[in-house]
């Protein structure tokens, strides 16, 4: 009540900003007492970010750290299975195969007749026409609960009403795609890269974080969705198969910017509001010694949150002084590696080392494609190749693995399978557990800065346990990882055609 009334009453006046000033030092305080507890290399960063960001405190115990895609699907199916008062779920889309995922989600809804199901799933990606569209096999689920079943699709207003009669289905979701992945129900949330469909549950690698007994944070995923469902399709069940709806006659889908900025911004504005005075279990019993801060960025809506904290974040770092062998180290990793222009130069002119892995051509999810998606893999060889150019020219390259102050690449490649992992771990030293990362949707390029929705999450800790198993995550997809040869390979004059026409979109 305390937030609604600080953002519809005060947004303009010198009493919002006495009240923001009072948050933000009330958040301040809050996180203070973790902040202390957490290495001395990030304890300002995390203090800055509580300033901004809406934060939740978790204790470590309540978090598990998944590492192979079957793990996911086996706690996807148990989360549904528990659940009681809602299940939510965002995704770019679902498989139509995925006929034990789409009959647990039916037994859940059969067995408990207060349940609700939510949807959040990519509009073009989900409404690919033929026997196979993505949409048709929701059907069943809306026919069989009509009114606890509520299926939003989002379209990227990048691509106008014009333009999106031209090009062909398929290649409309590269002007972008509602992009968040998360899988909760109750009050528990699993946070992914993750789409739902066979490949991910199998033998395409991801990361998966799941969070136990945290209301506030499967409360605030659970908000984010809705609010994003306000612009948004509305799938309904006709006899002739679905419907989508248009329920806001004020705008008209591919003009939602100005509302979606509003609303969004409104909406981590009441988050970080409201985080202040709530206070769950685990922080009254002093045991939380994890703090999560849940970041947006939609760079079609004027929204970069994600950006904004990583610039924070290497400021920090430029502003301090380190000993030698004492300095920071990062690692990094993305299935689609194209580094925005603003991410490269904030690495490149760092005191951080960066070590990095990318997908091989052949651990890309579009290798042996047919047509133009399979020039995709020769695509991000290109844009490495020019990122290991900048390395060089900016004399930070060095083929010894003992100078950890550099930036490293390597590739990632395992028989049969693909790599869609994504993320960063920061640690203080080379010798030291990771302290603090960052998963979530986001591939950390320029499609995700501009193009597509993200959500995201910087997770700080001071719990031993959680950095080993943080570390024991970084080495598993090391495990598969070798050094880059993308310098070996070939590009043909067609693909750099094609990069310098759409590289913003890969």
């Amino acid at each position: 009540m305390l937030a609604a009334a600080y953002i519809n009453v005060c947004r303009h006046s010198n009493t919002h900003r006495a009240l923001l000033k009072c948050f933000t030092v009330s958040k301040c305080a809050r996180h203070f007492s973790i902040a202390r507890k957490l290495d001395p290399t990030i304890r300002e960063f995390v203090s800055r970010l509580a300033q901004k960001q809406p934060g939740f405190k978790v204790a470590s115990k309540d978090v598990r750290v998944l590492s192979q895609p079957s793990e996911f699907y086996k706690n996807l199916l148990n989360i549904i299975g528990r659940a009681r008062r809602r299940i939510f779920l965002s995704s770019l889309y679902i498989g139509f195969s995925e006929t034990e995922l789409i009959n647990a989600l039916d037994d859940a809804l059969r067995r408990n007749p207060g349940l609700h199901l939510y949807l959040n799933l990519d509009y073009n990606r989900s409404t690919r026409p033929g026997p196979l569209s993505p949409i048709l096999a929701l059907l069943p689920l809306l026919r069989n609960h009509e009114h606890r079943v509520h299926i939003s699709l989002f379209r990227s207003p990048k691509l106008s009403a014009t333009m999106s009669k031209i090009v062909p289905p398929r290649f409309n979701e590269g002007w972008g795609t509602w992009h968040a992945k998360i899988y909760g129900s109750d009050d528990e949330v699993m946070i992914s890269g993750a789409n739902l469909n066979k490949a991910y549950f199998s033998n395409r690698q991801d990361r998966y974080l799941h969070f136990t007994a945290q209301p506030a944070l499967a409360d605030y995923c659970f908000s984010f969705l809705q609010t994003v469902s306000g612009f948004s399709y509305r799938v309904m069940a006709t006899p002739d198969g679905p419907a989508l709806h248009w329920e806001d006659t004020s705008v008209l889908p591919w003009q939602i910017q100005s509302k979606a900025e509003r609303v969004l911004s409104e909406f981590q504005m009441k988050h970080l509001v409201s985080s202040v005075s709530s206070t769950s279990s685990e922080e009254q019993a002093g045991s939380s010694d994890v703090v999560i801060f849940p970041v947006i960025q939609a760079g079609q809506f004027n929204i970069r949150e994600e950006e904004h904290t990583l610039s924070t974040l290497f400021d920090h770092f430029a502003s301090r002084g380190y000993c030698l062998n004492q300095e920071p180290v990062m690692n990094l990793t993305s299935g689609y590696f194209g580094l925005s222009k603003e991410y490269q130069d904030l690495i490149l002119k760092s005191n951080v080392g960066c070590s990095i892995i990318a997908a091989s051509p052949k651990a890309n999810g579009f290798y042996g494609s047919g047509g133009l998606s399979g020039l995709i893999p020769e695509g991000y060889t290109l844009l490495e190749k020019r990122f290991m150019s900048a390395v060089k020219a900016a004399s930070r390259h060095s083929s010894n693995d003992s100078d950890h102050h550099n930036v490293s690449l390597k590739e990632w490649e395992r028989d049969g399978w693909t790599y869609h992992a994504k993320g960063i771990w920061l640690s203080p030293s080379i010798d030291s557990l990771p302290v603090l990362t960052l998963f979530g949707s986001t591939n950390l390029n320029s499609r995700s800065a501009n193009l597509d929705t993200e959500l995201s999450f910087v997770m700080a800790t001071s719990s031993d346990d959680l950095r080993q198993k943080l570390q024991e995550e970084i080495q598993g997809l090391h495990r598969w990882a070798v050094p880059w040869r993308g310098g070996e390979r070939k590009v043909r004059w067609r693909t750099k055609a094609i990069v310098a026409l759409v590289g913003g979109m890969l």
